[in-house]
């Protein structure tokens, strides 16, 4: 209902998250359902969802919005560990046909990137990840995840443990670049 009511506004969004990944392969999720809106259209996506009967709820956090209706709780991002959603993120999105409703799609390769950014010294459940990486990981660029999360220890870590598994051997993009 949440996505059939942002489309219907005209708004640009993308499924993100663990349901982003569920599309491409991954296990399903037991929790809520993740949305991406850029940061200029937040006041136009709360308006569209509370218009089709969703309630709005500011969070402290800064950088998502939940809204409610009945059993439905989508979280509405915009702003994916620190950096602000953008019109680029949501270019690289591909359109799926979700559960019959056709929305955009987060790549695996972007929603990956951003789970392994948000891994800290609170947050850092290598266990949670490895199954949904294995379901996904001949989808994804590696050298571009590697590159983009060079800088997160943690990120760094979970990367060693997924070579060492054999996770991460050639993915389609490698093939592709070996002329495969």
């Amino acid at each position: 209902m949440a996505a059939w009511a942002l489309t219907e506004d005209g708004l640009r969004f993308a499924l993100a998250g663990s349901y982003a990944l569920w599309v491409h392969g991954a296990p399903e999720p037991e929790h809520d359902v993740d949305f991406v809106v850029a940061e200029d259209d937040v006041r136009s996506a709360e308006n569209a969802l509370n218009r089709h009967g969703f309630q709005i709820e500011h969070r402290p956090e800064g950088w998502l919005f939940k809204a409610h209706r009945t059993d439905c709780i989508v979280d509405v991002l915009f702003r994916l560990n620190g950096i602000p959603v953008d019109a680029d993120l949501l270019a690289g999105a591909a359109v799926h046909e979700v559960l019959a409703v056709t929305m955009a799609v987060l790549s695996p390769t972007s929603v990956i990137t951003q789970k392994l950014l948000a891994l800290n010294e609170h947050h850092c459940d290598f266990g949670t990840m490895l199954p949904t990486v294995r379901a996904v990981r001949e989808q994804l660029d590696w050298p571009w995840i590697r590159t983009r999360t060079a800088h997160n220890d943690f990120a760094v870590a979970f990367l060693t443990l997924a070579d060492r598994l054999g996770l991460t051997g050639p993915s389609r993009f490698e093939l592709r670049r070996c002329g495969y």
